[in-house]
């Protein structure tokens, strides 16, 4: 096998660009000769295609990059194996996708949806995001890296942290946890909550909405902070060992890489049973899984030309597609409840969260188990 891996490249912090970079770094660091090069990138590839001669191109992106993960390869003799998230649906190239002998998803549910909108290609395994453990791991709550980053968000050693993160919080699930807080706080009140978006900005990350909630609950502002901005995964890291708990109930979730991370860092996870939160929580082991109470189901949808149709329109479901879920908050409370008053089983959470990590998501240990899908799928 001598796969090339197309990928946002040179690596930034958003997960496909992660996604793709640490199946790059496992390929090369179990054995293989690999190359890697942005998806987009026409010279480079066609540089790579001719000087390295790959046999197959893994390209990590969603359905609506066939073009260049998918059809661009094909056209150069190169075998394409995407490892593909859904986007919510699949709208377009279910003839293509079809057809190819082997396509990865990044959890059982996206491979779920790719059924339901069409794509019953037999030839589809489920992948989970691969993560470097070595890089996202437990620190001490005495070490001064901790220490520091408690003073530095005003988190007294007697108050439980609880955090969200997320390229905007709101869809991983914010909203269901500050109603969940207001149920928590009638028992427990020594807690802050620590929503962490990609960008600090307004309204289109529904701050205004989360404000709101946090008025009409009566919660006090001064236990619940937002920021934003790009941070390094060193920041992330000690930042997430800060935290005791981590909380996203994702409205919807391919996978769940910071989810990842925080089990990473030995913390137990609250997440929803819905979506790729199913294959990363192991629920009353490494975290609680909530059940869902609403899915937010649609009749029609917008689809755009970047999606390979010929001009924005509007498509028309023969029935109801479920969009995004809804977290039982009632279901969320208790969780935290739980975490929040009893050390020992968080310990034991965080601990046990640690352990799957290592085992089952180390990013050497998903790409040697894609390398044997692909070599017994393919032969190569």
């Amino acid at each position: 096998m001598r796969p090339i891996v197309l990928y946002p490249s040179p690596v930034q912090l958003d997960g496909v660009s992660l996604q793709g970079n640490f199946l790059y770094r496992g390929f090369v660091e179990n054995g293989l000769s690999a190359q890697h090069c942005n998806y987009d990138s026409v010279m480079e590839k066609e540089w790579l295609y001719k000087s390295f001669k790959p046999d197959c191109a893994i390209g990590i992106g969603y359905w609506g990059n066939a073009p260049d993960l998918i059809f661009e390869p094909q056209e150069n003799g190169i075998q394409p194996v995407p490892w593909l998230n859904a986007d919510g649906w699949v709208s377009n190239y279910h003839d293509k996708l079809n057809e190819l002998p082997l396509m990865f998803t990044t959890s059982r549910w996206v491979k779920e949806i790719y059924n339901r909108d069409g794509v019953s290609n037999p030839n589809i395994f489920p992948m989970p995001i691969g993560i470097d453990t070595n890089e996202m791991y437990p620190i001490d709550r005495e070490d001064e890296r901790v220490v520091e980053m408690r003073k530095l968000l005003d988190v007294p050693d007697n108050i439980k942290m609880i955090s969200t993160v997320g390229g905007d919080i709101t869809s991983k699930g914010a909203q269901e946890v500050l109603k969940a807080l207001a149920i928590v706080d009638k028992e427990f009140k020594d807690w802050v909550y620590l929503g962490k978006s990609w960008v600090d900005g307004k309204p289109y990350y529904h701050r205004q909405a989360e404000n709101e909630i946090i008025r009409e609950l009566g919660l006090d502002r001064k236990k619940i902070r937002f920021f934003g901005g790009a941070l390094s995964r060193n920041f992330m890291n000690v930042f997430l060992n800060a935290t005791d708990v981590y909380a996203a109930p994702s409205r919807i979730e391919g996978f769940g890489m910071i989810q990842l991370e925080a089990m990473c860092a030995g913390r137990p996870v609250i997440a929803i049973d819905a979506g790729g939160c199913r294959d990363t929580v192991v629920h009353n082991e490494t975290g609680y899984l909530c059940k869902v109470s609403e899915e937010i189901k649609l009749d029609e949808e917008w689809v755009y030309p970047h999606m390979g149709f010929a001009e924005k329109q509007i498509i028309r479901f023969d029935q109801p597609k479920t969009f995004a879920y809804r977290a039982d908050v009632n279901d969320l409370a208790e969780y935290l409840l739980k975490l929040l008053t009893d050390d020992k089983q968080a310990a034991k959470m965080g601990k046990a969260a640690r352990k799957r990590a290592e085992k089952e998501f180390d990013y050497r240990v998903v790409a040697k188990k894609m390398q044997k899908v692909i070599h017994d799928k393919l032969g190569l």
